[in-house]
């Protein structure tokens, strides 16, 4: 039987050179909800994530997935596992049409069926990404290329998908777009681990949240509770 926990980062250590970027964090992942890490620039959110997605090696400590340690396993091999990286910036193809961009998201798979019902999923949260399916993917607007960044990822069918400031960038409106786009795919069985400059709407569609400070975690909790945490008004709310 599969643990309640999907993923367990435990004291996990990543240098860059002498800089000591994340130090000794611990953070579960539980199956089915939505966790946010936030905090300043440089806090640490974006190594996490990172480092379980195999792009970065850690110095020291341990990343299980569905109890199984992938610590510094390769990226395809960490990808293979079940877990998807929506980075920052979105990287999509920009020489590839949507549908290319969407279907190298599913280069693993050979279910053509399930590809083509997973296809008519994504415009179903998307139905700006069908009415663009032959454009190349440099030419579509920020949100646009966010939107399909988010689903290149969920075409790999993961069990955790992980999103790097999704929101970053956006239009307002986008903005809630995108929120409620991730809560949508987490209620159809996705956990998700957010990382997001936008902490008050984050926070908000939060499970749960952990607070980085210069790469140690100073705060953790129920993501609504952290909302009305004073310091973390103070610090991270603008209230």
């Amino acid at each position: 039987m599969l643990s309640d926990i999907v993923l367990d980062i435990q004291d996990l250590h990543v240098y860059y050179g002498s800089i000591h970027a994340v130090k000794g964090i611990n953070v579960k992942v539980q199956r089915g909800k939505i966790v946010t890490l936030i905090g300043a620039n440089g806090a640490g959110k974006t190594t996490t994530l990172s480092c379980v997605a195999g792009l970065i090696k850690s110095k020291r400590g341990h990343i299980k997935f569905n109890g199984k340690d992938i610590t510094n396993k390769p990226p395809h091999i960490i990808n293979l596992t079940g877990i998807a990286l929506v980075p920052e910036g979105r990287r999509i193809f920009p020489n590839l049409t949507v549908y290319e961009n969407l279907i190298m998201g599913a280069y693993k798979r050979n279910d053509k069926e399930n590809i083509k019902r997973d296809l008519e999923w994504i415009f179903s949260l998307f139905p700006r990404l069908k009415e663009r399916l032959s454009q190349l993917g440099g030419t579509l607007s920020g949100g646009e290329q966010q939107m399909l960044a988010i689903s290149r990822a969920l075409m790999s069918r993961p069990q955790l998908i992980m999103m790097d400031e999704p929101s970053l960038g956006l239009a307002p409106v986008l903005v809630e777009e995108v929120f409620n786009v991730i809560k949508k795919i987490n209620s159809e069985g996705t956990t998700v681990l957010l990382v997001e400059q936008n902490a008050v709407g984050a926070l908000a569609i939060s499970d749960y949240g952990y607070v980085l400070e210069t790469g140690k975690i100073v705060l953790e909790g129920p993501g609504k509770e952290l909302l009305k945490d004073e310091e973390v008004k103070k610090a991270y709310l603008g209230i």
